[in-house]
């Protein structure tokens, strides 16, 4: 995905010219730092999952003449038994879809239900707009409250009024950590199934919050589409695994605008794996809201104002000079966290505790 940013192009480049002034999309990756800033995991993959994934990968390596499986059934159906167990609602393997990180599973759904448009609030995920812009889809930018949190009166106001095919809401949303209620949550399920369009509830730090996720309500709503990903909580973002929970009709929808064995065999292979390890995999979350909730405590004696996160990562505001420029001095101290170009707030991924500290002593210099 991309950026905005006033580019040169080429005179005989034919490109799109609604995308003539994007950049490719991406946090700065700068060696020999502390890295806190692309919301990871920072906990290596166990050994024991490693060494169980590198016995599954000799029979892939000896099969990649052949095409994966298109529809990846076998990992659809283990993701619903992830789902099923981890949320206590029931679904089936027609109830899935994976993909290459959630994002693709954004991309695929603007190209087969944009043509209504697309309505999110703001400041949220940033590649939604930006996937927008590159499916053709017309964006419309609503804003939340002064709090960051959904300032609902005006989005069911927005939603009745512009009616678009596509509804994104974020929670735990980025960059700020801040939820939804599963309550106002199925407002907007009502709101957006009254008007024949989809509610997109993107739960990419769901294992990380409290909240009840929004997949309780697809059995009452069939327009609501959950959106997930195994790259923050299983520590699997190398692999590109996200996926859909939806209605049966959602899912053959998606399929109709899905590239073809989209999937790889090694993908696949990979992630059925980490589920059949989801235990191992996911012991450390409790351990990563541990520290969440310890550098919060931290920032804010040091006289910083914390957004409450419930996610694995904080935004927070207070610095005695501008905002960017507490950032570069934070990566020429060997600490490298995000600049979310939200004025007068960074965001600072949660990693190790050694990490934290490293963090917590280089920004007490900027302190209020």
């Amino acid at each position: 995905m991309s950026q905005s940013k006033k580019i040169s192009w080429p005179t005989w480049l034919p490109i799109r010219a609604e995308l003539s002034d994007l950049i490719p999309y991406g946090a700065p990756q700068i060696t020999g730092v502390t890295a806190l800033n692309t919301n990871e995991n920072p906990f290596k993959v166990p050994t024991a999952v490693v060494e169980k994934m590198l016995a599954a990968l000799p029979q892939v390596l000896e099969n990649l003449n052949r095409y994966p499986d298109r529809d990846a059934l076998e990992l659809r159906g283990k993701l619903a038994e992830y789902i099923t167990k981890s949320t206590g609602s029931s679904f089936l393997a027609k109830n899935i879809w994976a993909a290459n990180g959630s994002n693709e599973i954004l991309q695929t759904l603007m190209l087969a239900c944009g043509g209504r448009g697309a309505l999110g609030f703001l400041p949220s995920y940033s590649v939604h707009p930006l996937i927008a812009k590159a499916t053709g889809t017309k964006w419309i930018s609503g804003e939340r409250l002064r709090d960051f949190e959904l300032d609902l009166a005006s989005a069911l106001k927005q939603i009745s009024d512009a009616k678009p095919g596509l509804t994104f809401i974020t929670t735990p949303n980025n960059p700020t950590g801040t939820c939804t209620s599963i309550n106002d949550i199925e407002v907007l399920a009502e709101a957006t199934l009254a008007i024949n369009g989809l509610l997109i509830v993107d739960e990419a730090y769901q294992e990380f919050s409290d909240e009840v996720s929004a997949v309780s309500l697809i059995s009452k709503y069939p327009n609501v589409v959950v959106v997930r990903t195994m790259s923050k909580a299983f520590a699997f973002a190398g692999a590109r695994v996200g996926y859909a929970v939806a209605d049966e009709a959602m899912i053959s929808a998606v399929l109709v605008t899905r590239l073809p064995y989209h999937l790889s065999s090694a993908t696949q292979a990979l992630a059925l794996t980490a589920l059949a390890s989801s235990d191992l995999l996911l012991a450390e979350v409790d351990a990563l809201i541990s520290e969440r909730n310890r550098v919060a405590s931290e920032l804010e004696k040091l006289g910083f104002r914390v957004i409450p996160s419930s996610a694995n990562f904080l935004l927070f505001s207070g610095f005695s000079s501008d905002a960017h420029q507490t950032w570069k001095a934070l990566v020429e101290k060997g600490v490298l966290i995000r600049d979310v170009g939200l004025p007068g707030y960074l965001r600072v991924t949660i990693g190790l505790p050694v990490e934290n500290e490293q963090f917590l002593a280089a920004i007490a210099a900027h302190r209020p």
